[in-house]
């Protein structure tokens, strides 16, 4: 091989390994960072860390309003207490002696489906609704008759609808701030308030005839501010997960000072209730 063809090899090699992470997110050299191909020296102080999230998901730095809207989602899906498998998980596993990212990562692996998985589901559910309601051109089906068909399909699948009803809160404080937040936001025109409709009109249909409604929970309140936005359903997801991973940092790092020891999941002067065979004896052999 020639000298220009062994240079020639080189430099293709390099292009395929260059090209092997190829990323359009951040632009990385000596003495250089860009995100997106901002610098991060003008990012710092320049836009906010909820402006920084929006920018390496989408793109593109935010308008000021949405910005204000995610953060607001942000904050309110931050902790739930203890009782948030989630959380007791993390502080189990600080107890344990692992490092305070591995109590983390215990607690966040934890937000899968049944857990931490409405928010998503509710983002499919509005925009299934919204996309057959546009596709009823003729208007022979509104609004209320596909989500009346939504509620009667999940009802008969003994499924519940997710994003609405709270098992400890008959009406989650955190619903009111952010659709609020939502209707301004659609009142200025930078959203047109069509998976808010939706998710308003499940709502009322959930709660009629019922001496107990059944109002949107903070997986639902989200997936109406993820959606108004934007956001694709398995982002809405992420975002639930990033905010949440807030309190769970916090509450592994509250547990750590704390000095507890091998926590179980109930206090040790209690025991799991045992229901198999009553003591017997191994058979000689």
């Amino acid at each position: 091989m020639s000298d220009s063809e062994a240079a020639a090899a080189v430099d293709h090699h390099a292009d395929e390994s260059s090209a092997w992470w190829s990323t359009a997110l951040t632009e990385i050299q000596p003495g250089v960072i860009r995100l997106r191909g901002y610098p991060i020296e003008q990012l710092i102080g320049g836009a906010s860390f909820c402006e920084v999230i929006w920018l390496l998901l989408r793109g593109e730095l935010p308008e000021p309003d949405d910005a204000a809207l995610l953060e607001l989602a942000l904050v309110a899906a931050v902790d739930h207490g203890p009782q948030a498998p989630s959380i007791a998980a993390a502080r189990m596993a600080a107890t344990c002696g692992v490092g305070i990212n591995n109590a983390v990562a215990t607690g966040v692996n934890l937000l899968g489906d049944v857990h931490g998985g409405a928010g998503q589901q509710c983002m499919r559910l509005l925009d299934d609704v919204r996309r057959t309601v546009a596709s009823a051109a003729d208007g022979a089906r509104a609004l209320p008759d596909i989500v009346a068909e939504v509620i009667e399909q999940h009802r008969s699948q003994q499924r519940f609808l997710p994003g609405f009803g709270h098992r400890f809160h008959p009406r989650d404080p955190r619903r009111d701030p952010l659709l609020h937040a939502v209707e301004r936001h659609v009142a200025s025109g930078r959203s047109d308030g069509t998976f808010l409709a939706v998710a308003l009109e499940i709502e009322r249909q959930l709660a009629s005839g019922r001496d107990r409604p059944v109002p949107m929970n903070i997986d639902g309140a989200t997936a109406v501010v993820y959606s108004e936005l934007g956001f694709e359903p398995e982002l809405g997801r992420g975002l639930f997960v990033l905010s949440r991973s807030v309190g769970i940092l916090a509450h592994t790092w509250e547990e750590r000072q704390q000095g507890s020891r091998l926590k179980g999941p109930i206090p040790q002067r209690l025991l799991p209730l045992y229901q198999g065979p009553d003591r017997r004896d191994v058979p000689e052999r």
